[in-house]
Parts: C-alpha cells; sequence; structure tokens
C-alpha cells in the first residue's frame, strides 16, 4: 500500500492528567491546575490550559510552576486512574479499527484504511471517534488526518484543544514546509539549535538543503530526517507491541550519597518493575541503572545479561553491581531509577536458555500473588521495613 492511499489518525487527548481531575473535580474547571508532587523536588507531570496561560508546561519543576502562579492548584498524580479512563478510550478506538497503536495513556495512532467502506471517511471517523470520547467520558481530544503517521502526529498538535485537522495527500509539502523544525518528531533542542545555526528554520528550508550542509549537524541520520522533512514516511501503525522498557524511578527531598539507602531504594523500585513485568508475561536481558547528581547531570550505566530476567532478585544485583561503579564522594544524587528493557515473551523462552533461579521465579509468583489480593501492604521485604524508602515520594514508573 502506497502512502498516498494510506489514511492515518493521530488521536491525542488535551491536557489529559489535569482534564481528568477537573471532570472529577468540577469546582477545578477553569482554574489552573497542575498534576504532579508538591515538594520542592516535584515535577509537573500535567497543566491544565489555564495554567499554560502562566508559562507552566509539563516537565517543569514544581518550584517554578509555583513561582509562575502561587495559586495553581496542585493535584498529586493517580497513574491506576488515568489508566482506568485510558482504557475507555481506547475501547471508543477499537470501534473503528483493530489498527490501534498506543503511544502513551493518552495518545493512538489509527490506521483507518479499510474503515472507509463501513464507516464513511476517514475525516468523519476522526469526528465520530472525537465525539464519542466527549459523550462517554466528558474530555476532549485533538485529531490529526493524514496519509502518515508522521504528518498525522504533527497535524493533531495544531489546533489544540478540540481540533482537527486534515492533511490531504497532495497537500503534505505545503503543509509541513512553513512549519518551524521544532515540530518535527525526533528533532530535539540540540539537533534544533544546531540546525538553526546554520540558517534552517523551517521543514521547508531542511527539505531542500544540502546534504554537505546538514550532515555536519545531525551526522548519518541526516538523510532520513531530511526525508521525513518533505513528509516521507511508511511506517506502518503496529498493533499490540510491547512497550520498549519499564522502569521506576525516585527524586529526593534531599541529595543522597548513602549506598545502604540508595540500595532501599533499587530494591523498592525492582520489585516493583518485576511484578509489572511478570504482569505483562515479560523477561528483559537489558538492566540500566539512572542517576541525576546534584547539578542535574544525568547519567545512565546498562548491562546486556546472558539470560533474560523477570524477578525481583535478579534486577536488583545486576543494579547493585551497575551502582558500584559510582562514585559517590564527588557528588551526591538527587534521582535514582531503574529500568528493564530488549523484551522476550516469558511464554517464549527456549529450552536452550537457561531458566532463571526456580526459587526466585517461586518467590516472585508468591510475592506478586499477595500484592494482587491485599496490595502492596500485604507482603514487603525486611530491608524496607525500617521506613526510610517509604520516606520517598510515589516512583515515577514508565
Amino acid at each position: 500500500m502506497t502512502q498516498e492511499s494510506r489514511q492515518i489518525l493521530h488521536i491525542d487527548m488535551d491536557a489529559f492528567f489535569a482534564s481528568v481531575e477537573q471532570r472529577e473535580n468540577p469546582s477545578l474547571i477553569g482554574q489552573p491546575l497542575v498534576v504532579g508532587g508538591r515538594s520542592g523536588r516535584g515535577v509537573v507531570a500535567a497543566a491544565s490550559y489555564e495554567a499554560r496561560t502562566f508559562g507552566i508546561r509539563s516537565a517543569m519543576s514544581m518550584r517554578e510552576a509555583l513561582s509562575r502562579c502561587p495559586d495553581v492548584h496542585v493535584v498529586a498524580p493517580r497513574h491506576k486512574f488515568y489508566s482506568e479512563v485510558s482504557r475507555e478510550i481506547f475501547e471508543v478506538f477499537r470501534r473503528y479499527t483493530p489498527l490501534v497503536e498506543g503511544i502513551s495513556l493518552d495518545e493512538a495512532f489509527l490506521d483507518v484504511t479499510g474503515s472507509q467502506k463501513l464507516f464513511g471517511t476517514a475525516v468523519g471517523i476522526a469526528q465520530r471517534i472525537k465525539a464519542e470520547i466527549t459523550q462517554e467520558t466528558q474530555l476532549v481530544a485533538s485529531a490529526g488526518v493524514a496519509p502518515s503517521k508522521l504528518v498525522a502526529k504533527i497535524a493533531s498538535d495544531l489546533d489544540k484543544p478540540d481540533g482537527l485537522v486534515v492533511v490531504r495527500p497532495d497537500e503534505v509539502r505545503s503543509f509541513l514546509a512553513p512549519l518551524p523544525i521544532e515540530r518535527m518528531w525526533g528533532v530535539g533542542k540540540v539537533a534544533s539549535a544546531g540546525l538553526r545555526g546554520v540558517g534552517i528554520e523551517t521543514l521547508g528550508a531542511l527539505s531542500r538543503a544540502p546534504l554537505s550542509v546538514l550532515s555536519p549537524v545531525l551526522g548519518q541520520n541526516a538523510a532520513n530526517v531530511q526525508a521525513r522533512a518533505r513528509g516521507e514516511d511508511n511506517r506502518e501503525v503496529v498493533t499490540g507491541s510491547a512497550p520498549k522498557s519499564l522502569g521506576a524511578e525516585s527524586t529526593f527531598e534531599t541529595d543522597i550519597n548513602e549506598v545502604a539507602l540508595l540500595r532501599r531504594y533499587l530494591l523498592r523500585h525492582a520489585r516493583e518493575v518485576a511484578r509489572r513485568l511478570n504482569h505483562k508475561d515479560l523477561d528483559g536481558r537489558v538492566v540500566t541503572l539512572k542517576i541525576k547528581y546534584n547539578d542535574f547531570k544525568v547519567r545512565t550505566l546498562r548491562r546486556t545479561l546472558a539470560n533474560s530476567v523477570s524477578d525481583t532478585d535478579s534486577i536488583y544485583e545486576v543494579v547493585c553491581e551497575l551502582l558500584n561503579q559510582v562514585d559517590l564522594s564527588v557528588r551526591p544524587l538527587r534521582l535514582i531509577g531503574l529500568s528493564v528493557s530488549d523484551f522476550v515473551r516469558s511464554s517464549q523462552m527456549t529450552l536452550f536458555e537457561a531458566p532463571q533461579n526456580d526459587k526466585r521465579l517461586k518467590i516472585q509468583d508468591l510475592s506478586d500473588s499477595i500484592a494482587n489480593r491485599f496490595g502492596d501492604a500485604g507482603l514487603t521485604r525486611a530491608s524496607l521495613l525500617d521506613g526510610l524508602a517509604k520516606k520517598a515520594p510515589p516512583d515515577k514508573n514508565r
């Protein structure tokens, strides 16, 4: 199928977390609101459109958000509840096509090319989806309709909130050309600064620039980025794909350089990640330690394992070995976390792959079973009972 014949939707919920909180508490409707931790080390997870008028945005420190708008309402995140609302929204998507690729809780690509005989045009399908989401969840979504994922995603972001932007195949280049290079999905701050440094400020200019100019800035990826600037994107909508990684992390109220305390945080995170891996029937071959120093510099250390892991103890042992490589005498840490990636399905492990320790797997299964029945308080490890790790803010899972 050619790109020109495809009809791709990108549906993106508007200020999702914040809008859910306003729906649940109508007194907050029309008020500046942020979702996140109120502590000095907290970060804004989502901002209502009212809060955005003060320059508040997601990933901003809560300290800065409060300085911009001291009267902003701060609501603690409820990730489990947001996931439940997300499931309702994705049920609407699947009424119109089985080809749904979730990008996060609040956005997805839909290939509706084959759905038009049943439901009408792609634009009509997008309108129906937006209306049904609002009717059934009292939330608002924006949509982009285009012949590719790249253009559909850019389009959905151009007329928020409650937007619907349609880009037809013969309009792709003229649609992209005047947009600033920062609109390109995958062009970050460093690349955009480099491109502007050589006089390239729009996607049109990027699409026409000689590779001799782009390569010093973009390296070996220059030709691919330029193709995207022309709207060339044949990626399929991928359904049922596993997450690329699962992780958890904590930001500390006070900087820490005590190894024993850091290990307690890692143990708690390993337990949480193992539970989620087993829930998704996944094993991972790569374990990554993430740290952020008190000067905000981030470092990651990772290890690729011969055999995949999914239990608490195996993950914890590897990440502690990685922590031993960190010199904590130079600078303390303000954040620590871990993740597991490079997944295989647990049910797909071959007879020739060395299995994990049977005892560890039985312990993990028992722990997960108790947690599913009684919650997190049902079972914990003795090393976490001294209360140190319980003082941490809620994990930021990804």
